[in-house]
C-alpha cells in the first residue's frame, strides 16, 4: 500500500515504496514545477552510505553519493498522465482547426513534399511520412488507406479494398497515392502554416493545416484515447457547402449525416451529433418482383460489411430468430444479397425479422469532440461548422491581404523599372567607378520621379535595378509595360473590393467550390424517420409447439409423441395453466416440464390483458370459489397459485375471454353432488356480477358443499 505520510514530510528510507536515484543518474529525474507533491517527496539524502541503505554504497557508487527517493505512486501518476496526455493530443482525437489527426496531416504534409501531378507508390509515402511520425509504418500505411478510401484528398490508383467488403488494401508497393486537385485548394498554404520541429528537430512540420473547408465533418472520425472516445460521423459534401454559406449569412442551418454505404436512416435522435444522441441506420432491402420468397440487400448500414451482415443473417437463423433457405453474396462494385426465406413464410414478416435480429438495422451513438487549444472539447456538429465558416472567412482575409501586398510589390517594381528604362537612367551608371557611385547615380536619377510611387523607394529596390539584364532593356516595350502596369491596378482593385466585402466574397468562393468538386457528391443515405420494431412482434413464427399431455412436457422439439399445438418463435412466451390452480409463464423452448394434463396452454402477450374465468374448490373437501381476474406484470419461470393455496385445491372450470365486455356475457351453472336433505341441485351464477380483480384475489364463495361439475347455461 503506498504511503500515508504527508506530501511536505520527508520519505522514510526505510519503505519499500520508494525508488532509489542517484543524482546524475541516467534515469528521468522530477522536473521542475511539475507537481508540487512529487517535488516535496524527493529529497537529497547525503552523507555515510549505510545512513540511507546499504545498497547506496555496495550498488550505487561511492560513498557520500547523494540519492533521490521518490514516490513509487506519484511517478506512476505523472507517467500516466503524461501518457493519456499524449494519446489524446498527438493521435486519437482530431484538431478543430484542420479536422486532422497527427499522423494524417504527416501524410498530406509528406505527400505535399513529394507531390508533382503523378502518382507515387505508398510504399515510399509511408517512407517519407517516417520523417515527421514518430510511430511504426504499419499505422501510416492504415492511415493513408483510410484517408484514400474516404475518396476525397487522396487519389488512388490499383487496389485500396472495399468498404462494402472489409477486403484490405493491396500491399503499398502495389498501389499508389497523390493529392487530389480539391486537397491542393483547399489545405495548403505554406505562408499561412504554423511550423514546429519533427520528433528528432530535423524537418519542419505544420502544426495545423489553413483548412478552408469542413474536412472533419466531411470526412468524419473515430478515435479512442486513455478516457476518451471520439466519433464523428461522415457529412454529404454539397450540405456542408450550403450549411457554411448560411452560417456565413447568420441564417440557422441543420445538418445530418450521409454515409458511403448508402442505406436509410432515422436522424431524429441525432442531437446534432453530441453525446447522448443516436441515429438508426437500415440496409435497403426490396422483394425480388416476379420471384416470390426472395428479398434483395440492395445498400448496408455504415459500419458494416457485406460479409459481417451475412453472417449476422445466419446467426440469427441458427437460433431460431428467422426462417430462410440460404443466402447469396453477389455483391461486386455494389452491394447485392440475395436472401431466399423458407417456405410458407412472407417477405413483409421476415423484412420487419431482419431488422430486428440482424445488422440490418444498427445503432449508432456519435460523440463529437475535438482538441481545441490543447484540450479536448466537446463541440456539435452545428458549432464545428460555424467555427470553420468563420476560419475560412478569415483565411480568405489573410489571402487577399499577402496577394494585395504582392500586387502591390509587383506594381511598385515594374513602375520602378518603366522609369528606370524609359528615362534611361541606366546610362548615367555607365562612368561609375565604384558601387557608391552607382548608387548614387541612380537615386539622382530616379528623384524627380519618386512622388508617382506609392510608397518610398528603399536601397534594395535601387539594388534589384542594378540586376536588370541588358536584353530586357534592349527589348523593353513601354505599351507592354504600360499594359501590364494596368492589369495590376485593376487587380489591386479587385483585391480590395473583396477585403470591402469579405463576406459575400466567401460565400461565393464556396459557391465556386461546390461548382467544380460537388456535381458528383450527391446524397446517398436517405433520411426518414421509422417506428421501433419489438423483437416479440417481428418474430417470426417459424416453430410448432408440441405437447405430451400425459407426461407434461412442453416444446417445440418434441414431435415425436407429442400433439401440435400452435406455430410460434423461439422468443415467444406461453403462459400453462394447471387442475390443481397454479400457473406459469414461460419462453418457448425445445422440452421443458410444466406438468401433468394442463387444462390451458397459450401465447402470452404482456401488451395484451385478456380475462381469466376461474371456479376451483379449496383443499380437497372446501368450498367452490369464483373468480375473474387479468394476470398483469408476472416473472417468467415463477409458478403463481390462483387458490387460497389449500393442498388438494382442484380447478371445476376455466375460461379466457378477450375483454371484461365478453366475459360479462357468462352464463354458468354449478351442479352439485346429491346429498340428505338438499334440495336444490343447481346454482345459476352470472359472471357479471363477479368483477374482475388482479390474480392474487380468492374469489367469491359459490357453494357449501361437494360439487360435481361446472357448466355454461344452455
Amino acid at each position: 500500500m503506498p504511503s500515508k505520510r504527508p506530501p511536505s514530510s520527508p520519505p522514510d528510507p526505510s519503505d519499500d515504496q520508494l525508488s532509489l536515484d542517484l543524482a546524475g543518474s541516467a534515469g528521468p529525474p522530477i522536473a521542475e514545477g511539475e507537481g508540487g507533491a512529487a517535488r516535496e517527496a524527493g529529497e537529497e539524502v547525503a552523507g555515510p552510505p549505510r545512513a540511507a541503505g546499504h545498497l547506496a554504497a555496495s550498488s550505487f557508487g561511492r560513498e557520500g553519493t547523494p540519492l533521490r527517493l521518490n514516490h513509487i505512486g506519484e511517478m506512476y501518476g505523472h507517467w500516466f498522465l503524461d501518457y493519456a496526455s499524449y494519446v489524446i493530443l498527438e493521435r486519437a482525437v482530431p484538431h478543430l482547426n484542420d479536422g486532422l489527426k497527427p499522423v494524417q496531416r504527416r501524410i498530406l504534409h509528406a505527400m505535399e513534399r513529394m507531390d508533382d501531378g503523378r502518382f507515387n507508390k505508398v510504399a515510399n509515402i509511408v517512407g517519407e511520412t517516417m520523417k515527421y511520425h514518430p510511430h511504426g509504418d504499419s499505422a501510416i500505411n492504415e492511415a493513408l488507406v483510410g484517408l484514400g478510401q474516404k475518396n476525397l484528398l487522396v487519389d488512388t490508383q490499383g487496389n485500396w479494398g472495399n468498404i462494402l467488403t472489409g477486403d484490405d488494401a493491396a500491399a503499398g508497393r502495389y498501389i499508389e497515392a497523390r493529392l487530389s486537385k480539391f486537397a491542393l485548394e483547399v489545405l495548403f498554404n505554406s505562408r499561412l502554416t504554423t511550423w514546429a520541429s519533427s520528433y528528432d528537430g530535423r524537418n519542419p512540420e505544420p502544426v495545423n493545416f489553413p483548412a478552408k473547408f469542413p474536412i472533419l465533418l466531411a470526412q468524419g472520425v473515430e478515435g479512442i484515447a486513455v478516457g476518451l472516445a471520439c466519433k464523428i460521423l461522415p457529412h454529404n459534401f454539397n450540405e456542408l457547402i450550403d450549411a457554411c454559406m448560411e452560417a456565413l449569412r447568420g441564417n440557422p442551418f441543420t445538418l445530418v449525416p450521409d454515409f458511403p454505404t448508402g442505406a436509410i436512416m432515422d436522424a431524429s435522435e441525432y442531437q446534432d451529433g453530441l453525446r447522448g444522441g443516436k441515429i438508426r441506420v437500415r440496409a435497403r432491402i426490396e422483394e425480388v418482383p416476379k420471384k416470390k420468397g426472395l428479398l434483395r440487400i440492395t445498400e448496408i448500414p455504415f459500419g458494416t460489411t457485406s460479409g459481417g451482415l451475412i453472417d449476422s443473417i445466419l446467426s440469427a437463423n441458427d437460433k431460431g430468430k428467422i426462417k430462410i433457405a440460404k443466402v447469396e453474396d453477389m455483391t461486386a462494385e455494389k452491394i447485392e444479397i440475395l436472401v431466399h426465406l423458407a417456405p410458407g413464410t412472407e417477405g413483409d414478416d421476415m423484412l420487419k425479422a431482419l431488422y430486428v435480429f440482424t445488422d440490418c438495422e444498427v445503432s449508432i451513438s456519435p460523440n463529437s469532440v475535438v482538441i481545441r487549444d490543447d484540450k479536448p472539447a466537446f463541440l456539435s456538429v452545428s458549432e464545428l461548422l460555424k467555427h470553420c465558416a468563420a476560419q475560412t472567412k478569415e483565411l480568405l482575409r489573410l489571402e487577399l491581404e499577402m496577394r494585395l501586398s504582392d500586387l502591390d510589390e509587383k506594381w511598385h517594381f515594374s513602375s520602378l523599372e518603366k522609369i528606370f528604362i524609359e528615362k534611361r537612367i541606366y546610362r548615367d551608371i555607365e562612368e561609375c567607378t565604384t558601387w557608391d557611385a552607382v548608387m548614387v547615380a541612380i537615386w539622382k536619377g530616379l528623384k524627380p520621379y519618386l512622388v508617382l510611387l506609392r510608397r518610398e523607394v528603399s536601397d534594395d529596390d535601387v539594388k534589384s535595378l542594378t540586376e536588370i539584364k541588358i536584353k530586357r532593356i534592349s527589348k523593353f516595350n513601354s505599351f507592354e509595360a504600360d499594359e501590364y502596369l494596368r492589369g495590376l491596378e485593376a487587380q489591386i482593385e479587385e483585391a480590395r473590393g473583396h477585403l470591402a466585402q469579405l463576406t459575400r466574397y466567401t460565400i461565393h468562393w464556396f459557391k465556386e467550390l461546390k461548382r467544380k468538386y460537388g456535381a458528383s457528391r450527391l446524397r446517398r443515405t436517405e433520411i426518414t424517420t421509422f417506428d421501433r420494431v419489438a423483437a416479440s412482434a417481428a418474430a417470426v413464427a417459424t416453430e410448432t409447439l408440441y405437447i405430451q399431455r400425459a407426461e407434461g412436457y412442453i416444446g417445440y422439439g418434441i414431435k415425436r409423441g407429442g400433439e401440435a399445438l400452435f406455430k410460434c418463435s423461439r422468443l415467444d412466451d406461453i403462459i400453462v395453466f394447471l387442475d390443481d390452480g397454479t400457473v406459469r409463464v414461460s419462453r418457448v423452448s425445445e422440452k421443458a416440464f410444466f406438468g401433468a394434463n394442463p387444462i390451458h396452454v397459450a401465447l402470452f402477450d404482456r401488451e395484451a390483458a385478456p380475462v381469466y374465468t376461474l371456479f376451483y374448490r379449496d383443499g380437497s373437501k372446501g368450498r367452490l370459489y369464483a373468480k375473474r381476474f387479468t394476470m398483469g406484470g408476472v416473472t417468467r419461470d415463477t409458478v403463481y397459485d390462483l387458490t387460497k393455496g389449500a393442498k388438494g385445491s382442484k380447478v371445476f372450470y376455466f375460461a379466457v375471454h378477450a375483454s371484461e365486455a365478453e366475459s360479462n356475457a357468462l352464463q354458468l351453472v354449478v351442479h352439485l353432488q346429491p346429498a340428505p336433505r338438499l334440495r336444490k341441485l343447481e346454482i345459476e351464477v352470472n359472471m357479471a356480477e363477479h368483477g374482475v380483480k388482479s390474480r392474487s384475489a380468492q374469489g367469491s364463495a359459490v357453494a357449501e358443499t361437494s360439487v360435481k361439475r361446472v357448466a355454461r347455461r344452455r
